[in-house]
This record gives structure tokens, sequence and C-alpha cells, in this order.
């Protein structure tokens, strides 16, 4: 199988070393062209995230994609490829395919499961696509991963599970409330965790969205941000009545969301359920907030408990992906093996084809008065005979395809047949 990946990750190489490699789009452009140019790599496509640089290529051994991929990048950066050397890996042929299937399926990503691999895997194959360094290996294999990965995702947990805890927040909220959209949201405090929860909560169709802060300036900048209300911070109560969710985030050394403000809350609201995702350490809602009727409030021990067990829900569904991924490697192997012997079979029916043509030919020029009857006997005939003679070589080409011998057969047809060899240069 002509068909091999080099490149780093996260797992071979720390982040140091993988911003190096950084390349700007087009830069990146430039550079599947001139490897391309070159002429040693029939195809190549490159895929560069904060996680990993991959060099995918067809027409050349491992070694010279790392030498030509990977120094083309290091000559960009002012590297030495001798640099990177501990931290790079190779894989060839059905490896490689099960690597790349991996990769596109997020099997092999920091977060198990995460759905932005296979997007940006997506947009490497455009790229390369665009600048027509794609041939068909990598358009085969690329094809299949994406189907794979499509297949991982619709047919095991592997991406179903929270593994951060602002999404963790955001499935129990929708745990509680159901629907998210016109769900109103406070955030007291603008930190970076609460900012990525109210995002996610917004994308989830909460709304309205308030922001208080200690600085007025930072909660004007994220309401801005999340296109809410920015509030004082000394008024945040004011709007708890109004609000279904509250995250709170402000560092305080102790509680500022009482128990009384919030029975007094849920008076108003005439006891609607209230969340409250306090990410504070310390805590800013007070504990027995938590005993209140209606009311929901995970602190962020709770929601790393959340995420702990879906990490080894998500580890145990991916037991199941990778099954599925080998799966399809395999399956994938078996048909570009049986690709392989392809060109040799069309020989082969060509070659009888023309000689029962031939043949036919010359019995209906002897029977020149042969009613239309007889002369498509005589076709029916000579067709059973040839697809009786190619039965028995072409079961035997597509089961040594298989199990490794297609060359020795493949030599066999050719010489008992007279048949053309191969160009070695499409084996």
């Amino acid at each position: 199988m002509d068909f091999c990946v080099v490149g780093l990750n996260h797992k071979t190489a720390p982040v140091s070393v993988r911003e190096q490699l950084a390349v700007d789009p087009e830069k990146l452009r430039e550079i599947l062209r001139d490897l391309h140019d070159d002429g040693r790599l029939d195809e190549v496509m490159i895929l560069s995230t904060c996680n990993r640089v991959e060099i995918y290529s067809s027409g050349a051994p491992a070694e010279e994609t790392q030498l030509l991929g990977l120094g083309a990048l290091c000559r960009q950066r002012g590297l030495e490829i001798s640099s990177l050397e501990p931290f790079l890996y190779a894989k060839v042929s059905s490896e490689a395919v099960q690597h790349c299937f991996r990769v596109a399926a997020s099997l092999d990503s920091m977060i198990l499961g995460e759905p932005q691999i296979l997007g940006q895997v997506k947009d490497a194959f455009q790229v390369a696509q665009e600048c027509q360094t794609i041939g068909p290996m990598l358009h085969t294999v690329m094809t299949q991963a994406f189907f794979v990965a499509k297949k991982v995702r619709t047919e095991t947990g592997v991406a179903r599970h929270a593994v951060s805890a602002s999404v963790a927040a955001v499935e129990l909220a929708r745990k509680i409330f159901g629907s998210l959209r016109g769900k109103s949201v406070l955030l007291i405090g603008a930190g970076k965790m609460s900012e990525q929860a109210a995002r996610n909560l917004v994308d989830h169709g909460a709304f309205p969205i308030y922001v208080t802060n200690r600085t007025w300036a930072r909660a004007h900048e994220m309401a801005r941000a999340l296109h809410g209300q920015a509030l004082r911070f000394e008024d945040f109560r004011s709007v708890l009545p109004d609000v279904d969710i509250v995250i709170s985030s402000t560092g305080a050394p102790e509680p500022i969301v009482s128990v009384d403000a919030v029975r007094a809350a849920l008076h108003a609201r005439r006891s609607r359920p209230i969340f409250f995702i306090d990410i504070a350490v310390p805590r800013d809602v007070e504990r027995g907030v938590n005993d209140l009727e209606n009311v929901f409030c995970y602190d962020i021990d709770d929601l790393r408990q959340v995420v702990d067990a879906n990490i080894r829900e998500r580890l145990r569904e991916a037991e199941q992906a990778e099954l599925l991924v080998q799966r399809e490697v395999d399956r994938f192997g078996a048909r570009l093996k049986d690709l392989e012997v392809v060109p040799t079979i069309v020989q082969l029916r060509e070659k009888l084809e023309s000689i029962r043509q031939a043949e036919v030919a010359k019995t209906l020029s002897r029977l020149p008065h042969a009613p239309e009857e007889t002369r498509a006997a005589v076709e029916a005939m000579s067709n059973a005979i040839v697809n009786k003679i190619l039965h028995t070589p072409i079961t035997k080409l597509r089961q040594s395809s298989r199990s490794g011998h297609e060359r020795s057969w493949v030599e066999a047809v050719q010489e008992l047949f007279g048949l053309a060899p191969r160009d070695p240069g499409n084996d």
C-alpha cells in the first residue's frame, strides 16, 4: 500500500516543540505546491493544529516524506530537522491508515472524542485539493477516514459525555430545564471558565445574559462580547428573581449569594427552579442554598465528579470505537488489495473477449445464411465458455490479493495468458 504519515503530536512532543512548526495558512499552500512540484511525492497533505503536525503522502518512502515534508516546514521556521527527530513518528501502509482513521475519529486527540479535529482534517484535505496535491490514494484514504469518523460518532458514545467543566455545566442545565432556549443567565464575576460556560449556554439558546463584576469595565466588556447587559456589582441581587441560571466565580473570601436572597428570589419566581453553577474557590454560594426546594447548586468539585465520570464513560466507549476502526481498516485493506489485481483482471477479460469476438466473426462468416436465432446462440455459447474459463483465474487472483500472494498469482496469470506485465510504478 503506497501510503504513509510522518509527524509529531501532543503525545510525543511538548507544546514548546509543536509551536515551533506553526505555519501561516498561505505559507502552507506554498509549501504544499513546492513539495508536489518537486516530483518525489506523488501526493501530499499537511495537517497542522495546536496538538499535531503531520504529513500524509503517497509515492515515496516515509524517510523521504520526513526529509522533504518536515524539512520544508523546518526551513520556513529556521529549524534543523535533527532537533525534531526525538519527537517524530512514521507509519506506513495499514498502520498509517489506522492512524489516519483514529485521528479523524478523535481517538488520538488530547481530549478523547472532541469534535474539532474532524473539521481540521477536512480543512487540511480541502487546502491540499485546492493546491492540487491530492491524488487517488489520498482521496480514497481521506474519504474513508471521514466515513469512519462519522460511524464512530453515531455508533459509539465516545463524544456524548462532557469532559470539560463548562460543557458539563450546560449538560446539567439541560437535564434540569430540558430546553435552554429563552432561559436567562446571570454571570457573577467575569472569569474565563464562567465566560466559556456562558458561551455554551448562549449556543443552546439561553437569553438574556446579565454580567456583573467588581470591575465595571470588565463587566461591560464581557456583556458586549456575549450580547448581554452589564450590571453594577452591588445590584446583581435585584435580578435573581428574573434569572434561571447563575454562574458565579468571583474569588470573594466569603459567600456573596445568601440563603435569604435566594429564598426571596424563589418566592418572587413562584418557586420556578434556579440552577447555580458555583465555580469559585472559596465558594460564592452559601451552603444552605442547595437545601432549598427547586434550587440546584453545583460547585467545582461536583462538576469535576461529573467530568471524571464522563471521561471514564468515554474510555469505555473508546474501546468499542477502536474495534470499529480496526474492522474498517481491515475492510479498507482488503478493498485496496482487490483493486491491485483489477488491472490484470481487466487485461484478462479484454484478451479473452478479443479472442471470442474474432472466433465468432470467423464462424458466422462461414454461415452467411444462418438465421438470427443461430447467430444469437453462437454469441451466447461463446460468452458462456469465456465466463467459465475466466471464473477460476479471477477467483484465484482475488483470493491471492487478500492472502498476500497477489504478485505471484498475477505473474502466473500474465505468463499463462500472454498478458503484458503491469507498470511497476502502478504497483
